[in-house]
């Protein structure tokens, strides 16, 4: 039972996701975070078979990082979500293959360009404005489809996230707490999607307050040999 939701703005990106964790119609926790954050613009929306998402997300983690201390640089979105996919793709043909269905959400600082894609199990990848996964694709695209379009600044994309939360609360039968975050130039950003004006109390705080901690390894650590 998971929900995440994702969509993009005119220069940021909106990423928000259940933070629920049980098995069959047992909850064991509800303040599971399902975000991970893979790099300082950088970071992913996930779900699926319990062993397999955790083990699944610390493995790009480790590998996002090992590529920045390696050439001192992040990977940008659209390289990670090649990757990424690739991954998903090969090990969909082997003996155990992970059951991972996942959103990944960057800002591409060369191009001052929001990105979002939308990555299944099978190894499918699709670049799109917005997206779901899990319950809330039932009750949550029709309401992007209604109420999104280009160039939207904070503030209305966050009203058209609050808008898809209300409808699968409405009409899910599962209770969800959520977990939102915002990407843009200045890095990954939590935000409280159940305040009045998350995005007044975004900017009226100092930004180390609300800055999500990502990784972001000292560049002379490059300098030492680092083997596979």
């Amino acid at each position: 039972m998971e929900c995440s939701f994702g969509l993009t703005g005119k220069d940021y990106v909106l990423l928000c996701s259940d933070m629920s964790a049980g098995r069959s119609i047992i909850r064991m926790k509800s303040d599971e975070n399902k975000i991970k954050t893979l790099g300082p613009h950088l970071a992913m929306a996930y779900g699926g078979e319990p062993g397999d998402t955790n083990n699944f997300a610390e493995y790009v983690e480790r590998n996002m990082r090992l590529y920045h201390i390696r050439n001192h640089y992040p990977l940008l979105p659209e390289s990670a979500s090649a990757w990424i996919r690739r991954t998903l793709a090969e090990s969909i043909r082997s003996r155990k293959p992970y059951s991972v269905n996942l959103l990944l959400a960057g800002y591409d600082t060369t191009t001052t360009k929001p990105h979002l894609y939308w990555i299944d199990y099978l190894g499918t990848k699709a670049v799109v404005p917005y997206a779901a996964h899990g319950m809330g694709v039932y009750v949550s695209l029709s309401t992007m489809d209604k109420w999104w379009f280009n160039d939207m600044n904070k503030r209305e994309g966050v009203d058209v996230l609050k808008k898809c939360i209300d409808e699968v609360k409405k009409r899910i039968t599962v209770h969800f707490n959520f977990n939102c975050i915002l990407i843009d130039k200045d890095g990954i950003h939590h935000i409280d999607i159940e305040s009045e004006d998350p995005i007044t109390e975004l900017e009226s705080q100092q930004p180390k307050e609300t800055l999500v901690d990502a990784p972001n390894p000292p560049l002379d650590i490059g300098n030492v040999g680092v083997t596979a």
